[in-house]
């Protein structure tokens, strides 16, 4: 599976999304690797279904949420591109990072925009504000979650 990313993903793609994520050329090849198990249909992209089948996504509370985070506004595929800029928020938040280039656009695991990441999970209706309604559902997913695991614990 390994030398089957590495021959589909041109090395000029790898620096490119190097460059746009963070990610070292080692990790965009081995979730490149991840990307293509996950991808089904053999098509290039992943459907929310591809990521359902992830057992991490499936029993977190929140899931549904991270899985929609990869999904722009009336798409349900994503290309590996896509893929990546997403997993990109998940990095850790390197602060030296804009200093090694001041004109550089602001990095997609800065504060900021981890920030702003994190709030589209919780704005369900895209209006930029977080209702009453909105929390309360999270809220009430982790309460279920939290109950069913001390219930399998007891």
């Amino acid at each position: 599976m390994g030398s089957r990313a590495s021959t589909l993903l041109r090395e000029e793609e790898i620096e490119e999304i190097k460059k746009e994520t963070g990610f070292s050329h080692s990790q965009i090849t081995r979730l490149y690797s991840r990307f293509t198990s996950l991808d089904k249909g053999e098509n290039g992209t992943l459907s929310r279904e591809d990521f359902q089948r992830i057992p991490e996504l499936a029993i977190n509370p929140l899931g549904d949420r991270i899985i929609n985070a990869f999904f722009p506004e009336g798409e349900d595929q994503v290309n590996f591109r896509g893929f990546m800029r997403t997993l990109a928020h998940f990095r850790p938040i390197e602060d030296n990072e804009k200093s090694r280039n001041p004109t550089a656009s602001e990095p997609l695991n800065s504060r900021t925009n981890k920030l702003l990441f994190a709030f589209r999970l919780y704005d369900l209706d895209r209006d930029d504000k977080i209702s009453r309604d909105e929390l309360l559902q999270v809220l009430e997913k982790v309460d279920v979650e939290q109950k069913m695991s001390i219930r399998f614990l007891h």
